[in-house]
């Protein structure tokens, strides 16, 4: 534990914050990888990978659409029957007491 400076020991105002901080690179080499290393492999598996997974996805979602679809239909259906029978009711002359 490092001590405390006269600036510390004040009433704080902020959070204290450690300067010293370095985040290490790792492996990181400064270049991208060249077109025969095993790194562009795994780039270009997990390239194919996003790409069949928005396909899928994709293909998912328009089923939901064809399905929520029908829901709809189905649910209007009784609604624009009602409508038109009111319609006709209306037509014929009929009161409504």
């Amino acid at each position: 534990m490092r001590p405390k400076s006269p600036c510390e020991i004040r009433k704080r105002r902020f959070p204290q914050t450690a300067y010293f901080f370095h985040s290490d690179m790792g492996g990181w080499r400064g270049y991208w990888s060249a077109p025969g290393d095993e790194g562009e492999s795994d780039q270009r598996k997990f390239y194919d990978f996003t790409r069949e997974f928005l396909r899928e996805s994709a293909r998912e979602r328009a089923k939901e659409m064809y399905v929520f679809a029908l829901v709809v239909l189905t649910a209007a259906w009784p609604v624009g029957y009602m409508v038109v029978t009111v319609v006709k009711l209306l037509l014929k002359g009929h009161p409504l007491d």
